[in-house]
């Protein structure tokens, strides 16, 4: 593949012939007919939250239901049994730049977190301190409260994003990432566990993966990344960095529905140091003997708990083959270009409305959506769906998340989106929004 172009010999940025030029360059551009788009004239903004629909996971829930289930009945157990770790296996490699056996597709991101920040925990005896940041996903930020409580840890947060949250400590943070400059004071042998974002999920910024694990390993602790809003949207190189232990879901940039089965990462180097919190039945080495002591097997099965989704896992797999053959690379490098386009708009067109910029410029600093801020943020976050057909996201307390979906989002569907948001803007017209009373955002 040749080096990306920037976006400056493209063309003018507020010019929308630039975007059409992006568009008729894309290699990915073959991809958007792969999912279904059933209203044209949406610009869809919002693939960091929930991706599109591939029309290819129709045809293999169908086939599932109807030559597999509904045909095989009880006896399909015979090759669904390690569905959870061959989806696993898919998953990395397309997406994690991980070999096979360390990766499960199964249950949700939070009952994987709790799983492996338990034994990141148990794996690291003796020590009572464990880390987090404020601006983490809330999820990650109660399940790790919970565990310090049940535990009696001490818990550190980070106080990146002003909002705080136990054990709080005051951080200077830009776009509220986390340096290896900023954790290190905080490290010491009593340290067994840091958790943090592959990308923030408000901001948008990307800490250094790499550098930070090894700056906790020097220490002799482990990391539990949260890589959801990362994975098919920023190239991971997982093995190549060392990362221990992470999690994520499939929703996203993974496209494959809301809901659908999210999985877990254990690197081969630590996986016989870290037992499972939820001793499950599917962990055990000799699963089928139901004997009467829990054994768990050597290697990643370790950590599933019990019966994968079939049927979620069928439509996961539809999309990350997608994925596989598109290439992280490619989609990386599409998320870069996509997002520097929005920066760009931004700088012309909402900055002088008022508008600030929450997340880094540096693309090597960003994942694959940039959020921007404002005083009126639900307000217009609400108007761009009712008024304009545009789907971006509102965030707490005043931001607005704006996403490239490298595969189904193409460079005008972005720019069409930004403008409308900037006439929106301009017209003032969003003040007439009335709150749906819906509580999502």
């Amino acid at each position: 593949m040749s080096p990306m172009k920037p976006l400056a010999q493209y063309g003018e940025p507020t010019n929308r012939s630039t975007a059409l030029a992006l568009d008729a360059a894309d290699p990915l551009a073959k991809y958007k007919q792969a999912f279904q788009i059933s209203d044209p004239d949406l610009c869809y903004l919002d693939g960091n939250s929930l991706g599109r629909m591939p029309l290819a996971s129709v045809k293999a829930v169908n086939d599932f239901l109807t030559q597999e289930w509904g045909k095989e009945l009880v006896d399909g157990w015979a090759h669904w049994i390690d569905e959870a770790q061959a989806a696993g296996n898919l998953l990395g490699r397309a997406t994690l730049g991980a070999a096979e056996g360390q990766t499960l597709v199964q249950d949700t991101t939070s009952v994987n977190f709790y799983q492996l920040c338990n034994a990141a925990i148990k794996a690291r005896p003796g020590r009572k301190t464990v880390i987090i940041d404020s601006s983490n996903f809330p999820t990650d930020r109660y399940i790790l409260d919970g565990i310090a409580k049940d535990l009696g840890l001490n818990l550190i947060t980070l106080n990146n994003d002003g909002m705080g949250g136990p054990g709080q400590v005051d951080v200077a943070a830009d776009c509220e990432l986390i340096t290896p400059e900023i954790l290190e004071p905080f490290l010491n042998d009593d340290v067994a566990l840091v958790t943090l974002q592959v990308i923030h999920y408000r901001s948008g910024s990307r800490p250094d993966v790499k550098a930070i694990t090894d700056l906790v390993r020097k220490h002799g602790g482990l990391v539990v990344w949260d890589a959801s809003h990362a994975g098919g949207a920023i190239d991971l190189q997982f093995d190549a960095w060392g990362v221990d232990l992470a999690v994520g879901c499939t929703y996203k940039y993974g496209n494959s529905g809301p809901g659908s089965p999210a999985w877990l990462y254990v690197n081969k180097s630590i996986q016989s140091q870290v037992l499972p919190t939820i001793q499950g039945w599917f962990a055990n080495d000799k699963q089928f003997e139901m004997g009467p002591f829990f054994e768990p097997a050597d290697h990643i099965r370790r950590f599933q708990i019990a019966s994968p989704s079939i049927i979620g896992i069928r439509a996961m797999q539809a999309s990350y083959q997608i994925i596989e053959q598109a290439g992280m690379q490619a989609i990386s490098e599409k998320a870069a270009l996509g997002t520097e386009l929005i920066i760009a708009l931004y700088d012309a067109w909402l900055a002088p409305l008022g508008f600030t910029l929450l997340t880094p410029r540096d693309q090597n600093k960003r994942g694959g959506h940039i959020t921007v801020g404002h005083p009126d943020a639900k307000k217009i976050a609400a108007a761009m769906r009712s008024m304009t057909n545009t789907i971006p996201d509102y965030r707490t307390p005043d931001s607005i998340r704006l996403a490239i979906a490298p595969l189904p989002t193409s460079y005008t569907e972005v720019y069409d989106g930004l403008k409308r948001m900037r006439d929106l803007v301009q017209s003032k017209k969003y003040l007439e929004i009335q709150d749906s009373g819906s509580r999502v955002t």
